[in-house]
């Protein structure tokens, strides 16, 4: 007895011991809280989609408090939320390079060749495991939504031949869409960015054209006309990354499918050769 009680005394000495440390870290470490922190979370939407960078909204009030960030890094915020969160700071809304969402795929079911008729699951998460939905082009859109599924802001709409479309003055560039496509055919772009490519296959060659007619080649003629802000990758044009000035609208000019377009107020324009008609495009490619 003399034993385990001496023991359990032991025990109860070493546990208050622990606890006086406890106590007197948490008194002497401990971190105060910003007492602006809950205000701010309170202006700000609480959709944490990460269009700001950071991994939610509580984070992203944490950085504004640092002076990391500016209101303006809040895309999904409105115009006047924003004011009144630089207000409450006191500080300047700033300014962003707001981001859109723009699909990297214009094979519809007018342009894309189907070999199988899909009868599964209506998602494309589904259907992209079941030999790519029936789709000629094993990299294009599916068309199931399951992109305009996930946007919680109406900014993606089905077209009727079964493409989304994004509306770029409601996008937040929230990235719900690109985790959504199992296709990976979202991107998040600076939305002055006129130059976009609505093409992701990396084969080559004019013999794409049998499976999708608005298929990018690889023909160069846009990366030649633009050297300065194109270049190729995968067989696919691609942005170069801090180019001088303002891209000429002639980069898109030569195309002769399309699948380069001049994006302006949100809506894909298309060069003078895509809008030819076919045959006389032919006659003048073979010239």
């Amino acid at each position: 007895m003399t034993g385990a009680l001496a023991a359990a005394l032991a025990l109860a000495a070493l546990a208050v011991l622990l606890s006086g440390v406890l106590l007197l870290a948490g008194r002497f470490l401990r971190v105060e809280e910003d007492q602006r922190l809950e205000k701010l979370v309170n202006l700000l939407p609480g959709t944490n989609c990460g269009a700001c960078g950071q991994p939610g909204c509580r984070v992203f009030a944490e950085a504004l408090l640092k002076g990391d960030a500016a209101p303006a890094g809040c895309s999904v915020s409105s115009d006047p939320a924003r004011q009144r969160i630089a207000i409450y700071l006191g500080v300047p809304v700033g300014e962003a390079d707001r981001k859109v969402a723009r699909l990297a795929c214009a094979g519809d079911r007018n342009a894309a060749q189907f070999l199988a008729d899909y009868q599964g699951e209506p998602r494309c998460a589904a259907a992209a495991v079941v030999d790519d939905g029936g789709k000629a082009c094993a990299w294009g859109c599916l068309g199931l939504a399951d992109c305009e599924r996930s946007c919680d802001f109406d900014a993606i709409v089905m077209s009727p031949t079964g493409l989304p479309v994004v509306d770029e003055a409601r996008c937040t560039a929230c990235g719900d869409c690109v985790r959504a496509c199992p296709k990976d055919l979202f991107r998040i772009v600076p939305e002055r960015q006129p130059l976009w490519v609505a093409c992701n296959n990396p084969l080559e060659g004019n013999e794409l054209l049998a499976t999708c007619k608005v298929a990018c080649t690889a023909c160069e003629r846009c990366v030649r006309d633009a050297p300065d802000w194109l270049k190729l990758e995968r067989n696919l044009p691609v942005t170069v990354d801090g180019a001088p000035g303002t891209p000429p609208r002639s980069a898109i000019d030569r195309c002769p499918t399309g699948a380069i377009v001049w994006i302006e107020n949100g809506r894909p324009q298309l060069g003078a050769s895509a809008r030819m008609p076919q045959a006389l495009r032919a006659r003048r490619q073979t010239a």
